[in-house]
């Protein structure tokens, strides 16, 4: 193993290769996206999907790249400048997401056959968006932690008093069973001297060894025998290998990532203290001459600005900036904290008394020549217009994937989305645009998410991962939560006023309305007629429109039945609709295998995962979750090793609960097909057909054409 020095001077030139690569193929791409002598318009729908799709997987590869060496390099001007690279792609791949979306009317998009040839994995999640503001995110939940418990928000633990009778009962259930271990352990002291007393009985020594060789053969067959079969099983995918040594390889990974974002830290809080440093340094030493300079560029505005308009300019308050707004051109940094603005305002009033005692002495002009130097005046209320832009005072260094997907469309089938495809969505209509400020400024403002399904397929789950991956703050507007909150119209607008404005103080947020269904009923059933539950829905519509590209606020809904909607007003505050399915196979095999591993389980081949995943088809992951719960118990926990776990032990506790049938499924798609994105998709695959069976019919008569000529010639 190589020295922890030596393994950071090889991850250095390695990652710098990375980025090395990274960058060569994002100026091809560049040149290839955008050419200097632009290409035929394309009218095949086809073909234009391919080319975006092949730019969209080559932009995934450059940020796969480009995030595992901002993870990982410890320079910290390099890391800036690959931040902002980064941005900028992730930015791109929203962009071109937005634009398939356009095009083939559908969120999901199936890459299943290019990923497979370019051997990737779908979007990360970039690690930086929660490690890098973690002291923020600390902050943040103290304060909010202090204002909860101030108005009483926070339920504190209370502790239950015990009737006299139950105490009573408990502790002489608890003596009992103490005077049973006691008994039991005398009886097997007893049973053990009986046995000793009669002493060893004597066995003839052939005998003896045909038996221990008899009992030693069989063990050591079986145990080949099992070992065989396990290899054959290896072999051939059923059981997995053992992990030990990749395991062993990961922790050293991971100890040596750790190592490395250590000293990332390190270096940043050196970056800052020399960033300090040197300011003070420019100051002490360049300060003079950048003054002078400053002072001679306003002095060329005043004479410029009393050229055009007759008089000289107002010089701008402190409370307006000062010098900052006379050179609005340049960056806040290099004119903050100017010391010329005092002296300049003085010049300026000096100025502007002897002009007035020369202009004292002359006579006003007419009232044209006052209309002509109010025209100009106006032309002159810009001033960095006339001042060049100054470039020298600068302080500051600036579930498993789908791969039936192609197969299925090309066919005129349109596939079920799996749980990866899924995530892939959360990830870029959510976790990208909220994770960075800049992504979200540059790529297609979503402002709300609506995430349906049926009960138990993680869409509550969804939203807290959104939340945790980009340190969102969660504000839940559910109608279960607003009833008997904030009663009348000026008390729902007061609330959500409130809340946006903290969401947008504190962002990024989410604001999470749960049975969002609840808010378009079309009519509202009497059992939650107190609840008020269409309170929101013409306020929300409102709030949404407020939402701009600077605020990181996201709207998501959850819904299990939104068939009980009205489709026009929720498909008007919901702009973008994700529907979650069952889990299929392959979905279900990686979910019984991670929340056993989760929950303790040991996996050995008497556990046949294969035919869990198979019988639980119907059944969503809230079910599955169930079941390992009940049987995992601490106690069967503990017995893994003298009694292995089998699929029939979970088997019971699946009975008890009803799965998703396909009915529930069908509905949920008809109710898509009903949204606007699901029209105009409909609309493609009807026009798709009508072209193919215009084809076959041209196809038959040349044919039928062809075959009369023939008969006529014989």
């Amino acid at each position: 193993m190589l020295p922890q020095c030596s393994w950071f001077v090889f991850l250095c030139s390695f990652y710098g290769q990375m980025w090395a690569e990274a960058q060569d193929a994002l100026v091809d791409l560049l040149q290839e996206e955008f050419p200097e002598v632009q290409p035929r318009a394309q009218k095949d729908r086809l073909h234009i999907f391919q080319t975006l799709a092949t730019f969209y997987l080559k932009y995934l590869q450059i940020m796969h790249s480009l995030e595992a060496v901002y993870d990982q390099i410890v320079h910290p001007q390099k890391r800036r400048v690959v931040r902002h690279v980064l941005e900028g792609v992730m930015g791109r791949l929203l962009e071109l997401k937005s634009e398939m979306v356009e095009l083939e009317h559908s969120d999901f998009h199936y890459f299943d056959d290019m990923l497979q040839d370019l051997k990737m994995t779908p979007v990360p999640i970039p690690r930086y968006f929660v490690r890098e503001q973690m002291h923020v995110l600390k902050d943040r939940e103290k304060l909010l932690g202090h204002v909860l418990a101030q108005g009483g928000h926070i339920d504190q633990e209370k502790v239950r008093g015990m009737p006299l009778e139950e105490a009573v009962q408990l502790l002489q259930v608890s003596e009992r069973a103490r005077q049973g271990r006691l008994r039991a352990r005398l009886m097997k002291e007893i049973r053990d001297q009986e046995g000793r007393s009669f002493g060893p009985r004597a066995l003839d020594p052939d005998v003896a060894a045909t038996r221990i060789q008899k009992v030693w053969l069989g063990y050591s067959q079986r145990k080949r025998t099992i070992n065989q079969r396990l290899e054959e099983l290896m072999f051939l995918g059923m059981v997995p290998r053992p992990q030990e040594a990749a395991r062993r390889s990961r922790l050293h990974a991971q100890h040596v990532e750790d190592a490395r974002r250590t000293v990332q830290d390190q270096h940043e809080a050196e970056y800052q203290q020399a960033l300090v440093a040197i300011k003070e340094s420019v100051r002490s030493v360049d300060g003079p001459d950048f003054r002078q300079t400053l002072q001679e560029q306003i002095r060329q505005w005043f004479l410029e600005c009393r050229h055009a308009t007759g008089k000289f300019p107002d010089f701008p308050s402190a409370e307006d900036g000062g010098s900052a707004a006379i050179f609005a051109q340049k960056t806040p940094e290099q004119v903050r904290d100017s010391p010329v603005d005092e002296i300049m305002r003085q010049e300026l009033k000096n100025l502007k008394l002897v002009v007035d005692r020369e202009k004292g002495r002359k006579k006003t002009k007419g009232k044209k020549g006052n209309k002509k130097v109010t025209s100009k005046k106006q032309q002159c209320q810009s001033p960095h217009q006339h001042v060049p832009f100054f470039l020298g005072f600068c302080l500051y260094v600036p579930g498993e994937y789908s791969y039936l997907g192609t197969t299925l469309r090309q066919a005129d089938i349109e596939p079920m989305p799996s749980l990866s495809d899924v995530r892939q969505l959360i990830t870029l209509y959510g976790i990208l645009p909220l994770g960075s400020q800049s992504v979200h400024e540059r790529a297609p403002l979503i402002k709300s998410l609506l995430l349906a399904g049926p009960g138990g397929v993680g869409k509550k789950m969804l939203v807290h991962a959104l939340c945790t991956e980009t340190g969102a703050n969660l504000f839940n507007l559910s109608p279960a939560s607003l009833a008997g909150k904030y009663p009348g119209k000026v008390g729902l607008q007061y609330l959500l006023h409130m809340v946006f404005k903290v969401a947008r103080q504190l962002q990024p947020s989410v604001v999470w309305i749960g049975d969002a269904e609840k808010t378009f009923y079309k009519k509202v059933p009497k059992h939650e007629k107190e609840m008020e539950p269409k309170r929101l829905k013409k306020d929300l519509a409102k709030v949404l429109k407020s939402i701009k590209a600077e605020d990181r606020v996201l709207l998501v809904g959850t819904t299990r039945r939104p068939f009980e909607a009205e489709l026009k007003s929720f498909c008007k505050v919901y702009k973008k609709i994700i529907l979650i399915p069952r889990p299929d196979y392959a979905s279900r095999l990686i979910l019984w295998k991670e929340l056993l591993l989760r929950f303790g389980a040991k996996l050995s081949p008497a556990l046949d995962l294969s035919s869990l995943a198979k019988v639980t088809d119907g059944y969503t992951q809230g079910h599955i979750l169930r079941a390992i719960r009940s049987v995992l118990t601490t106690r069967r926990i503990d017995q893994q090793i003298k009694k292995p776990l089998t699929a029939l032990e979970f088997i019971p506790p699946l009975a008890q609960q009803d799965p998703i049938y396909k009915e529930e499924e069908e509905t949920l798609k008809v109710w898509y097909s009903k949204t606007p994105l699901g029209k105009k998709r409909a609309r493609i695959t009807k026009a798709g057909e009508e072209e193919e069976q215009a084809k076959d019919k041209r196809g038959r008569g040349l044919k039928k054409g062809t075959d009369d000529k023939k008969k006529k010639k014989a």
